[in-house]
């Protein structure tokens, strides 16, 4: 997989896209999103800051509140910390596994989320992003400092490269990326490291 799309499977439809590992406060600076093709299948994809496109994502932090909603069509809604902001999560009947999930877990635990961002605009034109979880696991402290570090690898990789492809350059010209705000993001997100 070389990051520019899906590959169309045997038998129609996509392989899966590779979950990005991505912290709260560069997800919610997303705003780009757009779809490959016209096709209903065709995935969705979000263009993180750092240059790189989004269809899914990989997160760890501290579940912190849920709340369930609705009667006829449950679904719930989360809040996960990591040491950059927020995530906003969402599990609905169309994510069962995670819904399940959810509905077990009680906050405040670490948890990791695997899932698909959402981009909608709001009324008055605030942007709000939110994850539609796919799935969500308890883990331990040593799971979401890994991920830290991981997420503060592959986001400064990003930035090493940010310029030098298609989707970095769309991100460039769209986001006006300042690679030592994102650098400060990642140091700052290191330095609350509990190891």
């Amino acid at each position: 997989m070389n990051g520019q799309g899906s590959l169309p499977r045997q038998g129609g439809g996509f392989e899966r896209e590779p979950a990005r590992r991505v912290f709260a406060q560069e997800l919610r600076e997303s705003r780009l999103h757009f779809r490959e093709t016209m096709e209903e299948k065709s995935p969705g994809f979000i263009l993180l800051p750092t240059g790189v496109r989004a269809n899914r994502v990989f997160i760890v932090g501290t579940l912190t509140e849920k709340e369930r909603r609705g009667d006829q069509n449950l679904f719930y809604h989360a809040r996960i910390a990591d040491p950059t902001g927020t995530f906003f999560i969402m599990a609905g009947s169309y994510q069962p596994d995670a819904m399940q999930q959810i509905a077990r877990i009680e906050p405040p635990a670490f948890v990791a989320v695997v899932g698909k961002p959402n981009v909608y605009e709001s009324p008055s034109g605030a942007v709000l992003i939110s994850v539609r979880a796919e799935s969500i696991t308890s883990v331990d402290a040593e799971t979401r400092n890994l991920w830290i570090l991981d997420t503060a690898r592959s986001t400064l990789d990003r930035l090493d490269t940010l310029g030098k492809d298609e989707d970095s350059r769309k991100a460039l010209e769209h986001y006006h990326t300042d690679p030592s705000l994102y650098r400060t993001m990642v140091y700052n997100a290191l330095a609350q490291l509990k190891l």
